[in-house]
């Protein structure tokens, strides 16, 4: 057998150079049908050392035949049905060349996405102290994630809560500042979106709404299957390992800018499984989604009550002042991710900053000093002052009862 080295050389020397197969042959002390073997063959020579058989052989017949009636039969069981008593890797290895021609294969799936198609949602809690105010942190607020199927284009924002109310009305500042809404919303038990009940998912009242506005689908996910949402669970991860990592943040608004400044690059990162940056296919997967609906969708807390003489509101679990003049009628209150409002008749009659740390009082002073004005005018009202009444002079009295002159 001639070297790889020999066999280029001699079908260089044929065709390059013309020499033939005897001049080959002399100039290369090898003889001409070592030549024309060369020459004929495609491939290098590669040495091949000739098979001596196997131990296993001799009972190859009988491992097919319990592989034909038993294709998951394990490879020990076997040796101990045919009596094996020598190696048993050799035996191991033979069943496991031979179990996949009586085994059906089962290949796994690939899942792939349609533009426009599912957005997977999901709440992270960063392990991360965020300053609420009032001297509070907390160390896990809760963070909506958003990830699209077909252009893993990642959405994230910061919560008060994750109660309905704010839950959702992340959902519309997230799906507004998109611009399109994807026909359907993947999410997982979380309450306030639904539960898995009787073996059939029901959703919240409030997530019933808030999809039919939209006009799309809530696709919850089954109990126990974190599989059925991997793109949203691996961003939790990514936000972990590549955003939080050394930050720090002053205020719950701080997180929020920052992240929205992280994701801007992000997004114009190359991701491996799609082999591009997600930029590169929103625009295909903007164009499928649906439009926003004409009418907002009704999210966060919206409340009417009638305004008792105490003149606060709550939301969650802090109270916030509204103005005096609306005690006793009835005021509608509406709190979004960032502010609280109440209106009275159409005339607004309190404004605050949504304050996110829990158990506080937020007092208007103009709501306080007009509470204080009430108060006075009331108590005057109450206990009016006496009426002046003139004092006679002593004098006075003496000429009437006819005494001046008297010693």
């Amino acid at each position: 057998m001639i070297k790889v080295e020999d066999w280029a050389e001699i079908r260089r020397l044929h065709r390059a150079e013309r020499m033939p197969i005897k001049a080959i042959a002399r100039r290369m002390g090898i003889s001409k049908n070592t030549v024309k073997r060369a020459l004929v063959a495609e491939t290098p020579p590669k040495y091949q050392r000739p098979g001596k058989g196997s131990i296993v052989d001799a009972v190859d017949p009988q491992i097919r035949a319990l592989l034909a009636e038993f294709p998951d039969m394990p490879a020990t069981v076997i040796a101990e049905r045919i009596g094996w008593n020598r190696s048993l890797t050799v035996l191991k290895d033979r069943v496991r060349m031979l179990r996949p021609a009586f085994k059906p294969v089962d290949p796994a799936s690939r899942t792939t996405y349609q533009a426009g198609e599912l957005v997977q949602c999901d709440l992270w809690f960063p392990a991360v102290k965020v300053p609420l105010g009032v001297g509070q942190q907390a160390t896990s607020p809760p963070v909506l994630v958003m990830v699209s199927g077909y252009s893993r284009w990642l959405m994230a924002r910061m919560l008060p809560s994750r109660t309905a109310g704010d839950l959702f009305a992340g959902h519309w500042a997230l799906l507004s500042a998109l611009g399109r809404v994807p026909k359907t919303l993947v999410w997982d038990n979380e309450s306030a979106v639904g539960q898995w009940k009787a073996g059939r998912p029901q959703l919240t009242s409030q997530a019933t709404a808030f999809r039919g506005t939209l006009g799309v689908r809530i696709l919850q996910c089954k109990p126990g299957d974190p599989e059925a949402k991997g793109l949203v669970e691996r961003a939790n991860g990514y936000l972990e390992t590549s955003f939080l990592p050394g930050r720090s943040f002053t205020s719950p608004q701080d997180f929020n800018a920052q992240l929205a400044d992280w994701l801007g690059l992000a997004n114009r990162r190359h991701h491996r499984r799609i082999a591009c940056r997600p930029i590169d296919r929103l625009t295909a997967d903007l164009e499928a989604m649906l439009a926003l609906p004409p009418v907002a969708p009704i999210v966060g807390w919206r409340s009417a009550t009638r305004l008792g003489r105490d003149h606060y509101v709550r939301i969650a679990s802090c109270d916030y002042s509204v103005h005096p003049s609306a005690i006793g009628r009835l005021v509608e209150v509406v709190a979004d991710l960032d502010h609280v409002t109440v209106t009275c008749g159409g005339q607004q009659v309190a404004c605050h900053q949504r304050c996110w740390a829990p158990h506080q009082t937020i007092t208007d002073p103009a709501h306080q000093h007009a509470a204080a004005m009430m108060r006075a005018t009331c108590a005057q009202r109450a206990h009016p002052a006496e009426a002046a009444v003139e004092l006679r002079r002593l004098s006075d009295y003496d000429v009437l009862c006819d005494i001046e002159g008297v010693a």
